[in-house]
């Protein structure tokens, strides 16, 4: 998937553990690591909001994009 998550970086920059960022943020521990270990398939804007907050940073230092294809093949339309 070229979306990668970085919650582990910030947690790391933070020093707060996945334990309590889960409290902070209302989601179970287990579904934080999916989410940390890249296995979600979507997030909500509000959990993304919540762990901004929680982790004093912007959206973009959660979640980057990550080429997975060649810079010169062609975008294609989903499904073809």
């Amino acid at each position: 998937m070229p979306i990668v998550v970085d919650i582990d970086v910030m947690l790391a920059k933070r020093k707060m553990s996945v334990g309590e960022l889960a409290e902070r943020v209302g989601i179970t521990p287990a579904n934080l690591a999916v989410l940390k270990n890249g296995r979600a398939k979507a997030v909500r804007f509000t959990t993304l909001a919540a762990l901004c907050a929680a982790l004093d940073c912007q959206p973009g230092d959660l979640l980057r994009w990550e080429a997975d294809r060649p810079a010169d093949e062609p975008l294609r339309a989903a499904g073809r």
